[in-house]
C-alpha cells in the first residue's frame, strides 16, 4: 500500500524514470498559507548534482500543485503535488533488464510483480520518490513551526568520522546553521575531512553509508497512541519507507545494552514549575508517549548500491551467473541528501498526532 496516516493521509506515486512523481496529502487544515520560499529551500537541500560526491542527475525539482490550494492557502481538500522527471537517461539501464543489481529491489520486485515492474533508476523503489515526501515534510514543518516545534538533523557518522550527539549538544544557534551546510556536522572541523573522504570514495568507484541523527524540540507531553501507534512506532514506520534506511534507534538506543538502570534512568527535576529530566537517554519518549524533552532518534543509511565496481550477479532470464558493471549517474554518498527527508518523516509523524489538538 502507498497510503500512510490517520488524521493526515499520504498517498505517494511515481517512478524514477516515469513521467512524474507526486503525493496526495489529505487531512490538512484549511487556511494554511504556503511558504514557498521555505519549501523550495527545503527541497533544494536534497537535490543532486551540487557537489562531486552526489549524482550528476540534475532535475529542476519544480512542482505543480494540482488541487487543494486557492490564493496560496490550503482549502481543506486533498492537496495534490507532482514533480515532472525531465533529466532521464534510460539507456543506462538498457542491458540491465535481466541482470539483478546487488542490494537493489530488482529480484524481489520482479518476482512480486511478475516482471512488469519498472526497474529503471530503481523505479518506484528509488530514493527519488522521497522528493514528494520532502515536499509534504516541508509543509508539515511550516505548520509545526506555528506551534514553536522545530526539527534539526545532522550527520552523526560517516565511516570513521564521528560527530557530537544531540544528547550532548543543544547549542540552538549552532543547530540552526546546520541546514545551510552541504555537510551538516556539529563539529565544523569534520566538514573538510568528510569532503576529502567522499571524493576519494567516488574516485574509487565505490559508495558509503552513514548515520543521521534527528531532534524535535518543544513537543507537548503525551503525543502518541500506544501500543501500535506509539510515537516511536509512527516515526519508525515512516523512516523505513525511505529506501536506504536499514536501522533506527531512539535516545541511547542500542547503547542501553551497556548501561545499568542507575546509569540510564532519566531523573526528574523542576525548572520554573516545569517538569524536566536531568538526562535524556530515552530520547524524549517513554511508554510510546512524548515526555516534553527533545525527541531524539538516529537512522542508519546503507551505501548506495549502484557502484562502478564489478559485482557478482545472476542473469535471471538465462539463469546464469555473470559479472555486472553498472553505468549511469549515482551518488557516492546519499547521507547529506537524506537529512531533509528524515526531518520530513519526523514532522509528518508529529503533525499526524498534533493536528487539530
Amino acid at each position: 500500500m502507498n497510503v500512510w496516516g490517520n488524521k493526515i493521509k499520504l498517498s505517494i506515486f511515481g517512478e524514477s524514470h516515469g513521467a512524474a512523481l507526486g503525493i496526495i496529502i489529505d487531512g490538512l487544515p484549511a487556511g494554511k498559507k504556503m511558504d514557498y520560499e521555505e519549501i523550495n529551500f527545503f527541497i533544494n537541500r536534497r537535490k543532486a548534482g551540487k557537489n562531486k560526491y552526489t549524482s550528476p542527475r540534475k532535475e529542476k525539482d519544480e512542482y505543480k500543485i494540482l488541487s487543494g490550494l486557492k490564493d496560496d492557502f490550503t482549502t481543506g481538500a486533498p492537496l495534490t503535488v507532482i514533480f515532472e522527471n525531465n533529466n532521464i537517461i534510460s539507456r543506462d539501464y538498457g542491458n540491465l533488464e535481466n541482470l539483478l543489481r546487488p542490494s537493489h529491489a530488482d529480484y524481489p520486485a520482479k518476482i512480486k510483480f511478475k516482471g512488469f515492474n519498472d526497474f529503471r533508476g530503481g523505479g518506484h523503489f528509488s530514493g527519488r520518490i522521497t522528493l514528494a515526501l520532502t515536499f509534504a515534510g516541508a509543509l508539515a514543518k511550516s505548520i509545526l513551526k506555528e506551534k514553536n516545534i522545530e526539527i534539526f538533523s545532522h550527520i552523526k557518522k560517516l565511516k570513521y568520522l564521528e560527530d557530537s550527539s544531540f544528547l550532548d549538544n543543544l547549542d540552538i544557534e549552532n543547530l540552526k546553521s546546520l541546514r545551510d551546510k552541504d555537510l551538516a556536522f556539529i563539529k565544523p572541523e569534520l566538514e573538510d575531512k568528510a569532503q576529502r573522504f567522499l571524493e576519494r570514495v567516488r574516485e574509487n568507484g565505490d559508495s558509503i553509508g552513514g548515520e543521521i541523527e534527528c531532534m524535535c524540540m518543544n513537543l507537548p507531553v503525551g503525543l502518541g497512541s500506544p501500543f501500535f501507534d506509539s510515537l516511536e512506532s509512527k516515526i519508525a514506520h515512516l523512516a523505513f519507507s525511505i529506501p536506504a534506511v536499514k536501522g533506527i534507534e531512539f535516545g541511547l538506543g542500542f547503547d542501553f545494552v551497556n548501561k545499568f538502570a542507575s546509569e540510564a534512568n532519566d531523573g526528574y527535576y523542576l525548572e520554573n514549575e516545569n517538569i524536566k529530566t536531568v538526562s535524556n537517554n530515552n530520547g524524549g519518549i517513554l511508554g510510546g508517549l512524548s515526555t516534553g524533552m527533545p525527541l531524539i532518534f538516529s537512522v542508519v543509511i546503507k551505501p548506495t548500491p549502484s557502484i562502478a565496481l564489478e559485482q557478482k550477479t545472476v542473469n535471471i532470464k538465462d539463469m546464469k551467473e555473470e559479472i555486472l558493471k553498472i553505468n549511469g549517474r549515482h551518488d557516492a554518498c546519499i547521507v547529506p541528501r537524506v537529512l531533509p527527508v528524515i526531518e520530513s518523516i519526523a514532522a509528518l509523524a508529529i503533525l499526524d498526532e498534533i493536528i487539530f489538538t
